[in-house]
């Protein structure tokens, strides 16, 4: 499995360079619309709940809160499970918490910010539906923009200079409902930091050792098993290559239990950073090894 992601990598790469700005040329200028006649000229109503949170494991959904909806995440990730019983599979090993806040002051928008333990992380995002699927034809799936800009604010010794602290990342979700139990979702996206690791060279001038940009793509696949719940799978694929430290890909699958303001979910993953551009450019954990963590996101949402 790994010798065929290698060696599909630097074609994914160029399709990423591709794909990536393409999609967001043909997004960029569309806004979402919740009603479109149809060539009969009755009205189609958008298609609700392809996803019941706006989290999916480790990635963002297309699902944007209502107007005036405010919400609070608490995620965490516990350690690998590769130490056994040694710290209860991970459980009791240093763990990562991101604590977040998001309010939706229009329709389709949400915007917020969270603090991530991991390197004291505070991340400013965005998120804005573009387009919604429609019932009974019409527009056949849904694409939402998110973005984000993350400092990391641990003390100044760590960096050269002050915008070395800073990275972002841009995800285009592109999802669709297909029965009212199944949904899915694919999700490009590009992670940049503004410091990379380097090297002097024999001729003593600096390389570097890893790109600034990094392109992946994130698959994702939700089934109600009741109303309340549902069972979830997600892979994550590097794209770019570097000339050293690659990232590994992540697999994960969980549970997801959901209310109308509550979300709850419990999974396994290689993820441990939160923070997305940290886990796509820098995740060391080797599904292969059996280098996967136990996490939980929990959502509560407030309508004002």
């Amino acid at each position: 499995m790994k010798n065929f992601i290698n060696s599909i990598s630097p074609f994914l790469q160029k399709a990423g360079m591709i794909v990536l700005p393409l999609l967001c040329l043909m997004v960029g200028n569309l806004s979402a619309q919740d009603e479109e006649a149809s060539p009969t000229g009755e009205t189609r109503k958008a298609v609700k709940n392809t996803f019941e949170s706006v989290w999916f494991i480790d990635n963002q959904t297309v699902m944007v809160p209502l107007k005036g909806t405010f919400e609070m995440d608490i995620q965490h990730r516990f350690g690998t499970v590769k130490n056994g019983y040694d710290d209860v599979w991970g459980i009791f090993a240093p763990g990562n918490i991101r604590l977040g806040f998001n309010y939706a002051p229009i329709s389709k928008l949400f915007v917020g910010f969270g603090l991530t333990k991991e390197r004291l992380q505070w991340d400013f995002n965005i998120k804005y539906a573009l387009l919604q699927q429609m019932k009974g034809g019409g527009m056949p799936f849904s694409v939402t923009y998110f973005g984000n800009m993350v400092v990391d604010s641990r003390d100044k010794k760590f960096f050269a200079r002050g915008t070395d602290r800073l990275s972002y990342f841009h995800q285009l979700m592109i999802a669709r409902k297909v029965t009212e139990k199944f949904s899915v979702q694919v999700a490009p996206s590009l992670s940049y930091y503004n410091n990379v690791e380097g090297y002097l060279d024999d001729n003593g001038d600096i390389q570097k050792k890893m790109e600034n940009a990094h392109f992946a793509i994130a698959f994702m696949g939700r089934y109600k098993i009741t109303e309340g719940m549902a069972i979830m799978v997600g892979a994550d694929q590097p794209i770019t290559a570097h000339t050293t430290n690659n990232p590994y890909p992540n697999i994960s699958f969980g549970l997801e239990i959901t209310t109308s303001a509550h979300a709850f979910q419990v999974f396994a993953g290689n993820y441990g950073s939160i923070v997305p551009q940290r886990n796509n450019v820098f995740n060391q954990n080797d599904y292969e090894d059996g280098a996967f963590l136990i996490g939980f996101n929990i959502s509560r949402l407030w309508n004002f």
